[in-house]
């Protein structure tokens, strides 16, 4: 976005900390939503992890070389945050830990059932069904094989379905 590369260029050019504060109201709210899908029940810290991921971001804005969208480039920080704190969203989801059932007290929400994920299929699922991310992409921000990007998709769709269903995750 041409807007974007203005407030960047402003921003490294003068410090204008009015170019920043508006570069941190356009991105920062889709930047602490992943931060929120990814850390699942630990998603209280997700302002932490937001504030690390602008920090990151802020030293290294010399070094985006505008291939992808800023928005993107940015989210691939709370990615990375979220990854030092929870090492288990890069990882393959063994099938029998996908198996917690959900406590069946009353309608279950998408933020709850998407919180009772395992770390790994949350974050596949979050970063291509919600955020769009494709596989080549999701596989380059969790360090893992596109076709293990798809395999795990498949399995959290599943997952996720069977929640929502109130079936829990019995198979």
């Amino acid at each position: 976005m041409a807007e974007d590369r203005a407030l960047v260029d402003r921003f490294l050019r003068d410090g204008s900390e009015a170019a920043f504060t508006t570069l941190y109201e356009r991105h920062a709210p889709r930047m602490y939503g992943l931060a929120r899908r990814l850390l699942g029940a630990a998603h209280a810290e997700a302002d932490d992890i937001l504030q690390e991921a602008w920090l990151r971001a802020a030293t290294r804005l010399t070094a985006f070389r505008w291939q992808s969208a800023l928005s993107t480039w940015l989210c691939g920080f709370i990615v990375n945050c979220c990854r030092e704190r929870v090492p288990r969203l890069t990882a393959e989801v063994d099938p029998t830990e996908a198996l917690v059932e959900l406590p069946q007290d009353g309608p279950i929400d998408v933020e709850r059932a998407l919180a009772s994920l395992p770390a790994g299929y949350r974050a596949i699922l979050v970063l291509h069904d919600v955020y769009g991310y494709t596989h080549v992409e999701i596989g380059a921000l969790l360090g893992i094989e596109s076709g293990t990007s798809k395999s795990q998709l498949s399995r959290a769709r599943r997952a996720m379905r069977l929640r929502l269903e109130g079936i829990g995750a019995r198979t």
